[in-house]
């Protein structure tokens, strides 16, 4: 990848705490897509799971048989998903902005822009009973092909925004860092908003109110889901770099000098299968790691009626769990 330049924002993170998980992460079947890059998955009312692949397919999955139906071809690169209650599903395209799917596969743009300015990176989606959506997008400076350039640059220029069942769109929080994952509480008084980027998974009150569920996380929070087991499960795409972590805070040369190195010499993400759950109050419940190269680079997990899948921006299949003891 030809490198951009970089305009690098000093940071000081949180001192990394020991964490150790609760569990080891245990995949009970790995399901092909017939495709690539299953970055979200989530499970609609009948048990069966969605996702969206790299060629712009919306897949809908029997995790017991794993049969496969195209819903749709967004025509761009879903990301973040949320089925909805007649069979459609919201959709977050990184190249096409807000999009809904009907049952019937037809393909609806509702966000395109924010203001006079093109939506850019729109990462993940829910929606609340009398229709209001709320989304995120991570990044006005960069695309998913080269999203380490912000966590790099660390830009802040991630947004939570919500669109009113009349098409008013509002920004409801700016400067975020790496907006990503979203999920509505099961009061439907909040949102919980995931910073991959901070380490940290906001609580937007819906009455305005702007808080921490929890901070300092040991590596990258990814796609959030609200499980019926109500607990909030994400994905944990990496473990924190502890080189990153030290040039954060530095002057931003330092991180010229290092993003312009061959890639072979910048930070990697560590190859690591990472799923965490946490209670209302942001207690972690579920920490399962697994590092035998069975899956990896996880960036969603959900779970509905025992059912525990996770997905990965990099592999081309969905990965069914063995469900932790609780």
């Amino acid at each position: 990848m030809a490198r951009r330049w970089i305009r690098p924002r000093r940071w000081s993170p949180p001192a990394r705490t020991p964490s150790a998980a609760t569990g080891p992460l245990r995949v009970r079947q790995l399901i092909a897509t017939g495709g690539h890059g299953p970055e979200d998955v989530v499970v609609d009312s009948a048990g069966r799971v969605i996702t969206g692949l790299a060629d712009g397919r919306i897949l809908r999955i029997d995790p017991a048989t794993g049969d496969r139906t195209v819903l749709a071809d967004t025509g761009g690169r879903p990301l973040g998903l949320h089925p909805r209650a007649d069979g459609g599903v919201l959709v977050c395209d990184h190249d096409r902005g807000l999009l809904a799917v009907g049952a019937d596969g037809t393909v609806e743009v509702l966000v395109d822009t924010v203001g006079a300015e093109p939506l850019t990176f729109a990462s993940n989606v829910v929606e609340g009973p009398d229709g209001t959506i709320w989304f995120t997008s991570s990044t006005t400076r960069w695309s998913l092909d080269d999203h380490l350039g912000d966590v790099f640059e660390h830009s802040g220029t991630g947004r939570l925004l919500r669109r009113d069942p009349d098409g008013t769109v509002t920004v409801l929080l700016d400067g975020l860092k790496f907006a990503n994952g979203l999920a509505l509480t099961a009061d439907g008084t909040a949102l919980l908003v995931a910073e991959t980027a901070g380490y940290r998974i906001r609580r937007y009150g819906l009455d305005g109110t702007d808080t921490m569920l929890v901070e300092n996380l040991p590596g990258f929070p990814d796609n959030l889901w609200l499980g019926s087991d109500g607990l909030l499960w994400a994905g944990i795409a990496a473990p924190r770099d502890a080189l990153l972590d030290r040039l954060l805070p530095l002057p931003g040369f330092l991180r010229l000098l290092v993003w312009n190195l061959p890639e072979a010499l910048r930070p990697q993400a560590v190859p690591i299968a990472w799923v965490m759950a946490f209670d209302a109050g942001g207690r972690i419940v579920h920490d399962l790691r697994s590092d035998d190269g069975g899956y990896g680079f996880v960036t969603s997990a959900a779970e509905q009626d025992g059912l525990l899948v996770a997905g990965s921006l990099t592999r081309p299949e969905i990965a069914v769990l063995e469900p932790p003891a609780r």
